[in-house]
């Protein structure tokens, strides 16, 4: 009885002796995990760099066009940097429309989604995260975004601006629709030749089927040469249409400023 007591003890130890090296080696096989990086936000620094354009460009009785004027953070500093200017704003999200009306009494607030037709459109509001609305479904960053269709009205720039009016900035931010919002302002930047901070990039751009080829090539018939923020403020050149376009295709910069040439 002893003998197999014995056994029987030796068997289990034996089995957990091999338990634990088929633990070991299936843990061999599994590479360290690796601590997350941390998620990546350009906004603060091209919001920032944006700012001192404003800054540079604006004189106290200048006016500013902010297309995608979401919140108003960047119309607010057009407005306080040229407290005498004459300035416009285009949201087509209503509650953000009334806000800026609230807090821009003296700024002329269209609540319209600028493209280059004057109608109406399906336009993606992604309650969950505003900032990512437009006339087409982006790319998102975080999963399960709510996305509510509704129904906005369409226009162009150059319909809604005064002709006769000089416009001396003009911020493009509408995720991905900003060819549009060109192609509708074609007097304007003829006449004004106002200097545009635009955003173009991957996972917005795209989903209009809009290359940064296209957009290069419209300004360039306007007589704009495209640069980036930071560069512009430090006094460097403009970048050329293959260094755009490959800043677009390697994501490494989505924000960019064009200046009419001299």
């Amino acid at each position: 009885m002893r003998l197999q007591a014995e056994a029987i003890v030796s068997q289990t130890e034996a089995l957990r002796q091999a338990t634990e090296a088929l633990a070991a080696a299936a843990q061999a096989m599994v590479p360290p995990a690796l601590p997350p990086e941390p998620p990546t936000d350009d906004n603060p620094r091209y919001d920032q760099l944006t700012v001192e354009v404003v800054k540079r460009v604006l004189g106290r009785e200048d006016s500013g066009v902010d297309v995608g004027a979401h919140a108003g953070d960047i119309l607010e500093q057009m407005v306080a940097v040229a407290p005498d200017g004459r300035h416009y704003a285009f949201e087509p999200i209503p509650y953000l429309a009334e806000e800026l009306r609230r807090r821009f009494p003296d700024v002329q607030v269209h609540e319209v989604a600028l493209s280059d037709a004057e109608g109406e459109a399906t336009f993606h509001h992604v309650v969950s995260n505003p900032s990512y609305s437009g006339l087409q479904r982006r790319r998102f960053d975080r999963p399960h975004e709510n996305v509510m269709l509704t129904t906005v009205r369409t226009a162009r720039l150059d319909d809604l601006l005064p002709a006769d009016h000089a416009v001396r900035l003009l911020k493009i931010d509408v995720e991905g629709g900003e060819l549009g919002v060109l192609r509708g302002a074609a007097r304007t930047l003829a006449t004004h030749r106002p200097v545009i901070v635009f955003e173009h990039g991957l996972g917005a751009a795209d989903f209009y089927d809009t290359r940064p080829e296209t957009l290069a090539d419209l300004l360039a018939e306007h007589g704009y040469r495209i640069n980036l923020l930071d560069r512009w403020l430090d006094g460097a050149p403009p970048i050329d249409r293959t260094e755009f376009v490959r800043q677009f295709d390697d994501n490494e910069n989505y924000y960019f400023i064009a200046c009419p040439s001299a």
